[in-house]
């Protein structure tokens, strides 16, 4: 009898812990309506082009008070209104390329410590139903470039790493993932060996990934981890030698008004492998990267795109017409 009573609750015990599972599992999918186009960042009016690019941006929501969430709600005003800003900086550099789509997402508030273990649990659980949303609903077989910026870019490697392992038939379709403002490390790729860096200009299926920084650059840097993988974008390669910014094809800064502004042979490039970072010696570092409480002086992270804006476009434009070969 008592052996009996033992199995039954052992078996309750197992049961309430499925259905538990189950309820969160759901919980997760459901969290945030992605048949809503008002849960979009951007949808393209009209596909004119055969090729699409899925867009995450990077955080644009922080905590006012301490009993705020970790995480912004959908409809956050302020992350509405950054992520805006940067689909506009950032994501306009494939508009030519390709048809955007964009999500909004519940973005994990950066002075979060174990940022990277947080950024895995909503944000991603997000990203990866918008994502899958997308591919059913929208994609319609097209190829796709994944395309995103800091904490979006964070989210990205995570569905490189899980999604789209799950799912091989969907990364065949993928012309590469310029997953900017996040390392990619060794560890990773060992850890995902369906993944692969890119080593040139035209290879497809691959991450471009890179951290920019001044050669002098002071105080905390998280995106700088040594050996991770930096690749130079305005030569497409992964050695050390220097790319003058005469060499470079055009960066794209915001004005004191938020409006884009051409900024021709302004910044230089070079990969440093053992800081796993990127150097731009030439960009004003007293005018551009002051230092703040999150980034030191001198850590250009807010102008990964910017700097290198209309090399990041051809070679998106570039590698999508391989790919399509």
């Amino acid at each position: 009898m008592i052996e009996n009573k033992k199995r039954a609750k052992k078996f309750f015990l197992l049961f309430f812990a499925m259905l538990i599972s189950l309820i969160i599992s759901a919980c997760g999918n459901e969290r945030v309506d992605y048949s809503n186009a008002a849960n979009w960042l951007a949808l393209p009016v009209k596909i004119d082009k055969p090729v699409d690019v899925f867009y995450v941006c990077p955080t644009t929501w922080l905590k006012i008070s301490s009993d705020e969430p970790r995480f912004c709600k959908i409809d956050d005003p302020v992350m509405i209104e950054g992520a805006k800003i940067e689909l506009y900086s950032q994501a306009s550099a494939f508009q030519t390329v390709g048809n955007i789509y964009a999500p909004y997402y519940e973005q994990l508030d950066l002075s979060q410590v174990d940022r990277e273990k947080l950024v895995a649990t909503i944000p991603t659980s997000d990203i990866t139903a918008a994502f899958d949303y997308y591919i059913k609903h929208y994609n319609d077989g097209r190829p796709f470039i994944l395309a995103g910026h800091s904490q979006g870019s964070n989210i990205l490697a995570n569905l490189l790493s899980g999604y789209l392992k799950e799912n091989p038939e969907v990364y065949k379709k993928m012309i590469a993932a310029y997953i900017i403002g996040y390392p990619i490390t060794d560890e990773y790729l060992e850890q995902n060996p369906h993944l692969k860096f890119a080593q040139g200009p035209d290879d497809t299926g691959v991450i471009i990934s890179y951290n920019t920084q001044s050669p002098d650059a002071e105080g905390p840097n998280p995106l700088a981890v040594p050996g991770a993988k930096v690749i130079n974008p305005i030569t497409w390669t992964t050695d050390e030698t220097l790319a003058k910014a005469e060499q470079n094809l055009g960066s794209m800064l915001l004005d004191k008004d938020k409006k884009l502004v051409p900024a021709w042979k302004y910044a230089d490039a070079r990969v440093d492998n053992a800081k796993g970072v990127l150097i731009c010696s030439t960009a004003d570092v007293d005018l551009l990267a002051p230092g703040n409480a999150f980034l030191g002086k001198g850590v250009y992270h807010s102008y990964n795109y910017a700097f290198y804006y209309f090399n990041i476009r051809e070679n998106a434009a570039n590698r999508t017409k391989i790919f399509l070969k």
